[in-house]
This record gives C-alpha cells, sequence and structure tokens, in this order.
C-alpha cells in the first residue's frame, strides 16, 4: 500500500471525518481519530487526506501570476476568473470565497431586475437545507419549493407555481436525494418553460464539473440553458475553497456589488485562486474517470447482501450507500478498520430513513483511482462483515 500522497484532498474530507469521532465520545474521540487518519495509507473517498504542509507546498507550486490579487482583483483571482468564463461560455465570471455568498448575490441580483420578489427552489436545494433561511432572513425574498420530491423539478413543477418570479435555480445533481440529474431533454424542457414565462434560470453547479460527464457535452453548452451559474472549487476539484458566479457582464457587475456587502472583497483570495486554477488543471480531465470508478463501485456493492446504493447506476462520481447496520457499529467498526487496516472507507455514517440501517455518502476521486476495485470491494466486504459479527455479539 502507497503512502498518503499530498496532492489529495479537499477540505470537505477532512470536515465529513470528524463525524465518525461521535460513537467514540467515551475514548478520547479526537486523539483516537486523528491518531488512525495519520496512520492510513489507503482513502477510498475523493481525494484523500493531506497535511497542512503539504498543502501549502502544493499551492506554492501551483502559483503562477506574478502579482498579488488584492481586494478581488488581478492577480490570480483575476486569470481564474477568465478561465471559468472562457470554460463556461459566458461573457464574465467573479470569484467568492464560499458558494452561499455567490448564489445569494445572484438571486437577490435577479430579483433586484424584478417586479417580483418570489423565488423558485428545489425544497431539497442547499437554500432551503444549509443556509437558515439565508434568502429569506438576510434578503427578504419568498422562496417557493418547485417540489419537496426526493426527485429533480420538471417542467410541470414549475406550471404548477402561480404567480410571477424573478428566477428559478435548479441543483446539477440534485445532493440531498442522492447526487441525481434530469435527464438532458428534462433539463431542456424545464428551462424552455422558464424562458416561456420570463423568468431568469440560475444553476446552482456545486458540482457542474462532475455532472458534465453525465450528460457528455461540453461545459459550455450545459452552461447556455442557465441566465447565471455558480460553480464551486472545493469539491470534485480539491481547492482550498470559494466559488465563482458566471454570466452576461451586467449581472456579475451586479453580483459584485453584493460580494463587497456581504464582505467577500478580502483583501487577498490567493491561496483560494491558486487551488481552484490548480484543480482545473489537474482533475477536470479526471471527473469522466471518476464517475466511472462510481458506477463500478456501485455495481459492486449492490450485489452484497444487505446493502443498497441509490442512484444506481450513479449520475456522477458520487452515490448513497445504505448498510443494514446500526450506525454506532458500522462507526465504531470504520475507525477500528482505519487503526488496524490503516485504510479510511468512509468520513461518516448516518442513520438511514430505514430504522436500523445506516447510510453515508461515496465520492470517488484521485485517492479512490490509486488503488484497484477488487480490493476496494473486498475492503468494504470486510467492513460490513466486521459490523455485522459486532451487531450479532452486542
Amino acid at each position: 500500500m502507497g503512502p498518503c500522497r499530498a496532492s489529495s484532498v479537499g477540505p470537505t474530507a477532512m470536515r465529513d471525518t470528524v463525524s465518525i469521532a461521535r460513537v467514540t465520545d467515551e475514548e478520547a474521540p479526537a486523539d483516537r481519530l486523528a491518531a488512525a487518519r495519520r496512520g492510513c495509507t489507503r482513502w477510498l473517498v475523493g481525494h484523500g487526506d493531506i497535511t497542512p504542509t503539504g498543502w501549502l507546498a502544493e499551492l506554492t507550486a501551483a502559483a503562477t501570476e506574478p502579482d498579488l490579487d488584492r481586494y478581488g482583483s488581478g492577480g490570480e483571482v483575476e486569470a481564474l476568473e477568465r478561465e471559468v468564463a472562457e470554460l463556461l461560455g459566458t461573457e464574465s465570471a467573479v470569484f467568492m470565497p464560499s458558494g452561499v455568498m455567490a448564489q445569494q448575490a445572484a438571486l437577490r441580483s435577479w430579483v433586484e431586475r424584478s417586479s417580483a420578489d418570489a423565488v423558485a427552489v428545489h425544497g431539497l436545494s442547499h437554500f432551503v437545507l444549509h443556509e437558515l433561511d439565508a434568502l429569506a432572513e438576510l434578503h427578504h425574498l419568498r422562496v417557493q419549493h418547485l417540489t419537496d420530491d426526493p426527485r429533480p423539478a420538471t417542467a410541470a413543477d414549475l406550471d404548477g407555481l402561480a404567480g410571477p418570479l424573478a428566477a428559478v435555480s435548479v441543483e446539477l445533481p440534485l445532493r440531498d436525494a442522492g447526487y441525481l440529474l434530469p435527464t438532458w431533454e428534462e433539463l431542456v424542457a424545464f428551462t424552455d418553460r422558464a424562458r416561456e414565462r420570463g423568468v431568469p434560470v440560475h444553476l446552482d453547479g456545486a458540482r457542474l464539473w462532475e455532472s458534465q460527464p453525465f450528460y457528455d457535452r461540453p461545459l459550455a453548452e450545459i452552461a447556455a440553458l442557465f441566465d447565471s451559474v455558480y460553480v464551486s472549487f472545493y469539491k470534485g476539484l480539491g481547492g482550498v475553497a470559494g466559488a465563482a458566479l458566471a454570466g452576461s457582464g451586467d449581472l456579475v457587475a451586479q453580483a459584485r456589488r453584493w460580494q463587497r456587502r456581504h464582505g467577500g472583497t478580502l483583501f487577498s483570495m490567493l491561496p483560494y485562486a491558486v487551488g481552484a486554477r490548480d484543480g482545473l488543471r489537474r482533475r477536470l480531465p479526471r471527473m469522466a474517470a471518476y464517475g466511472a470508478r462510481a458506477r463500478e463501485l456501485a455495481a459492486g456493492l449492490d450485489s452484497m447482501d444487505g446493502v443498497r446504493v441509490h442512484p444506481n447506476p450513479p449520475h456522477t462520481n458520487a452515490f448513497r450507500l445504505f448498510a443494514d447496520v446500526a450506525v454506532e457499529v458500522i462507526e465504531e467498526a470504520t475507525l477500528r478498520t482505519m487503526e488496524t487496516d490503516h485504510v479510511a472507507l468512509a468520513h461518516w455514517w448516518r442513520p438511514a430513513e430505514v430504522p436500523g440501517w445506516a447510510m453515508t455518502e461515496l465520492h470517488t476521486g484521485d485517492a479512490t483511482l490509486d488503488w484497484g476495485l477488487e480490493d476496494q470491494l473486498a475492503a468494504l466486504r470486510g467492513l460490513l462483515s466486521a459490523a455485522s459479527r459486532r451487531a450479532e455479539h452486542a
């Protein structure tokens, strides 16, 4: 087994891993987990693990611009904005330190251009589940749900909303329904219907890079369906943090004002921009390979007893894994696997909707491609067997 590589993580991996510690509250969980993580030599999920010094060394090596960006202008930030606009085929793009900021700036800007104060989003979207009602609390927007069902929204859902809308948002993929994507025909029908109503369509493309292979169309062709596009740099691309909002020049200029009002024009955003550009260079070309491995893993897991995957096959490089074992049992088994086999197979487990079942999300990346599929399935089979034996003797 090879050593942990200094080139293989996004912050999501390190953040989510901590949740495993909740099953060991009586055993110094933070220290135990940290020691287990440091000892791992293989990682199944994402881009693996990295030390702070390793990450800083990577960023230093990846920087190319001679001048420092200042308050969002110049240097690596400006170069990144040009790259994103070119990739997405838009007139302009603005880098922001967070996707929450970028998306709020987009919808607020669309509302300012409209006589309506209502925006339509999916009931399982990031706006609804993860932002503490920011659209209503900070921007006083009326938020309408296209649907709350665990599926992509359709043109029929849009037809079901009466009254004028300032904008409608589509999340690709719909993460909290299992990383689901609509078909190309469904996506075109939805955006066409919105335009018939004169409603701008915003793309929550936090994982647009990961979604592109599903459609097998250029990024610019996908982005052309939308009036504004948000993309993230720290998920599949493995950057430090940050996002971009792309669209027409006047919309981006308007959003820049909201970025400043949100405190998003930091003195320098050098590490974020360098990490984003490095991810575009190194990981964007690998998205199809990540997706292919996800489908192979899902197929292998679906053949195991007491296991379900959703969706099957995965639409992107991520899917949900359900196991017929209590969450606290499989969390402890996962941690013990890290300690004894030096393999990290999941970042977290949560109770599934079916009592007694546990759920996690697997997303593939550099670390996943670093070792063979059969070895990965064997390791997962061993983890599930260990958890089942532990449950039988509990």
